[in-house]
């Protein structure tokens, strides 16, 4: 949500809603999408931004929900000055262009930028009232489904003579016993996407509030490391050496006792984040494949990295052996699939 392309001509429907809400002769500019059909819109110099979501409902829904759920935790989400819930129109507080990916690019000290979005997310899960919001939970069912995507894009994609069906049935079935010990976890509010690009800096603010949040209509009740790997093992980008520990230790250190042992603690970081990038190596194949939006294979060759790493970090030895035995070679397979994009 950082750069501007040309003055955008608006359909009928945001042109009346925008008319409603005294903006008729603002200049709305469209920003770049991401992997959801939702877009954004700048009007210039006003401050907002036309938030658009008529394909997804509930998503929207999601997002007002969150968005007064999180600003009252003291939290910065961007305020609501404007909606039309039954076309899925918005107006939304514009918190500007500085992204971390911005401020990372442009040569922003990254130990501080981090920090405080460790910082906002121990706020977060030290904060009782946080998971006393209507959302889906993120659960075994929900983990299974997401990690199944390997099985039905990924292996296609890299072995087509192979059943996927056939390898998904054992694939699922040892997954499930390794989810197991998040079944008792479902005790924080998960933003999901919390990584560089959807996290702002606003430096007009004090504390954890400097933590702009954005995209987080996808928040679930989960386990709360989900968001701390998501940060600190971000498919996008490589952290400086040493800073991913340097995070975890300061979470570690200051989250409460009730969040668990630091053992405990580490051992669903490492599990959810094999989750993640197996899912992942499945859901960038299926945004180019199916939806036409290669430039994610981009990340393959980090997220097979990743996903590698983290399987041996959570002792999923039985899984790591199954993928090694029946798909022998993917572990090189990241350069292969980036090409893909050229």
């Amino acid at each position: 949500m950082t750069v501007l392309c040309a003055p955008t001509k608006l359909d009928p429907p945001i042109a009346s809603f925008l008319a409603r809400h005294g903006q008729a002769a603002a200049q709305v500019s469209a920003l770049p999408g991401d992997a959801s059909a939702r877009r954004y819109f700048r009007l210039t110099d006003t401050g907002l931004l036309l938030m658009d979501d008529r394909t997804d409902p509930v998503g929207f829904a999601a997002f007002l929900r969150l968005a007064r759920h999180l600003s009252s935790l003291g939290l910065s989400a961007p305020r609501v000055v404007g909606v039309d819930p039954a076309v899925g129109l918005a107006l939304i507080e514009d918190f500007g262009t500085a992204t971390y990916g911005n401020l990372l690019t442009s040569g922003h000290d990254e130990t501080e930028l981090y920090e405080l979005a460790i910082d906002a997310l121990v706020h977060l899960h030290s904060q009782p009232t946080a998971i006393e919001v209507t959302v889906p939970a993120y659960d075994r069912p929900v983990l299974l489904e997401e990690v199944s995507r390997f099985s039905h894009w990924f292996v296609p994609a890299f072995r087509p003579d192979l059943d996927a069906t056939v390898f998904d049935a054992r694939f699922s079935r040892l997954w499930d016993t390794a989810f197991a010990p998040l079944d008792e976890q479902l005790n924080a509010l998960v933003l999901r996407d919390f990584h560089i690009d959807n996290l702002m800096l606003l430096t007009d603010r004090q504390g954890v509030a400097r933590c702009g949040l954005l995209d987080f209509q996808d928040g679930v009740i989960g386990a709360g490391e989900y968001d701390l790997m998501s940060l600190l093992q971000d498919a996008r980008r490589d952290l400086a050496p040493g800073l991913e520990q340097a995070m975890l230790d300061r979470y570690l250190t200051a989250i409460p006792d009730r969040c668990g042992s630091k053992d405990e603690i580490l051992h669903r970081y490492h599990l959810l984040a094999a989750q993640r990038h197996t899912r992942l190596a499945g859901q960038f194949l299926r945004l180019c494949k199916r939806d036409g939006k290669p430039g994610y294979l981009t990340f393959m060759p980090r997220v097979i990295r990743q996903m590698q790493t983290a399987l041996e970090a959570a002792n999923l030895y039985e899984i790591t052996d199954f993928i090694d035995q029946t798909l022998p070679g993917w572990r090189d397979a990241g350069p292969a699939f980036s090409r893909m994009n050229t």
